[in-house]
């Protein structure tokens, strides 16, 4: 087993310290990454604080984190896509069981024998518990690592591996591009990706947001439009304006507000994960033939593809890099919206 180190907390109160524990040895088709930085998701403080039980059970000690970024020091004897020294990621889950329909289609999130998370779960075996990214290495299946086309400064990659593609993958499959009219509801870690990535796409993009004060930014990002949800005016004057929204919103909020604003067909996704059930209008549906559906992350094809295409569009997070010792006021922060947009902990210096 290998020794490593990283930053745990033991119960709902998230206070995080210094933990010790093992990792497996190097298998055959493992790599063993060592992380320079792992981003701060918003998921992170949920399970970290108990917020998603008792849907999403937290496990402790927990070492949260599953936006890593990192060099591969150490390679199994039948790895093939991967060398030492290169560049490697990992994203929310770290296996699947690799037979079912969605894992040999590529989207393993969706094991239907439910895929092992990165961290605050257990492996395959369903004994074994996975530690996170807050932490000094990772040993994982190189089927499950992510190939990084990066040399220079990293820590605006690191949240790709979960805020890029949560946002990437419901912009590709519902067709965003030239011509779109794209909403963007919330500018924080996953709406500031959003915001980029369908820029980039092509579309004409809109920022909905409950902060005025973030326009300067929405607009230095890409976004040619800015509605602020809190003045009914703006928002009666926006209706029906748009062709998807993609609803990035972690707070509690009215979906029909939202749905508001699209036009005939219009389509809106959820990847944000408030901690309340919504109230839903069913004529906020009917009314213009809309859709109202929900995506979770990506598979390990579409995640390499969308860190391809950020490579090709120099796309990376907007982050705030971080000490280990500053984890939980970064959680503070992070509920507050105080930050532009990611917390990165520097994990190679820690």
């Amino acid at each position: 087993m290998i020794q490593t180190k990283g930053y745990a907390t033991q119960d709902k109160e998230a206070k995080f310290k210094p933990f010790a524990f093992e990792r497996r040895d190097v298998g055959p088709h493992d790599i063993l990454i060592d992380i320079v930085y792992a981003g701060i998701c918003h998921s992170d403080i949920h399970q970290a604080r108990a917020e998603w039980e008792p849907m999403v059970p937290s496990i402790y000690p927990m070492v949260p984190g599953h936006e890593i970024v990192g060099r591969v020091s150490q390679v199994g004897g039948e790895v093939t896509r991967f060398a030492v020294g290169d560049i490697a990621g990992i994203g929310c889950f770290v296996d699947s069981c690799r037979q079912c329909p969605a894992c040999t289609g590529g989207i393993e999130q969706y094991c239907v024998k439910g895929s092992a998370q990165t961290y605050n779960s257990t492996e395959m075996d369903r004994v074994t518990p996975t530690y996170g990214g807050y932490s000094k290495q990772y040993v994982v299946d190189e089927k499950y690592a992510l190939k990084v086309m990066a040399q220079g400064d990293l820590s605006g990659i690191a949240p790709l591996l979960c805020a890029g593609i949560t946002t990437y993958s419901p912009l590709k499959r519902w067709g965003v591009g030239p011509g779109k009219k794209v909403a963007v509801a919330g500018l924080g870690g996953l709406g500031h990706m959003g915001v980029k990535l369908a820029v980039a796409m092509g579309a004409e993009v809109t920022v909905l947001s409950t902060s005025p004060s973030k326009e300067p930014d929405a607009r230095e990002l890409g976004a040619t439009g800015f509605v602020n949800v809190r003045d009914e005016e703006a928002v009666k004057a926006a209706a029906g304006s748009f062709d998807f929204l993609l609803d990035t919103i972690s707070a509690n909020h009215d979906y029909n507000v939202y749905l508001s604003l699209l036009g005939l067909n219009g389509v809106m996704v959820i990847v944000g994960v408030p901690t309340e059930p919504a109230m839903l209008n069913a004529f906020s549906l009917i009314g213009g033939n809309k859709v109202l559906a929900g995506s979770l992350i990506g598979g390990i094809p579409e995640t390499q593809e969308m860190l391809d295409f950020c490579a090709d569009h120099n796309i990376v997070s907007d982050v705030e890099i971080i000490t280990p010792d500053r984890i939980e006021e970064a959680y503070d922060r992070t509920v507050r919206s105080d930050v532009r947009y990611r917390f990165v902990i520097d994990m190679a210096n820690a």
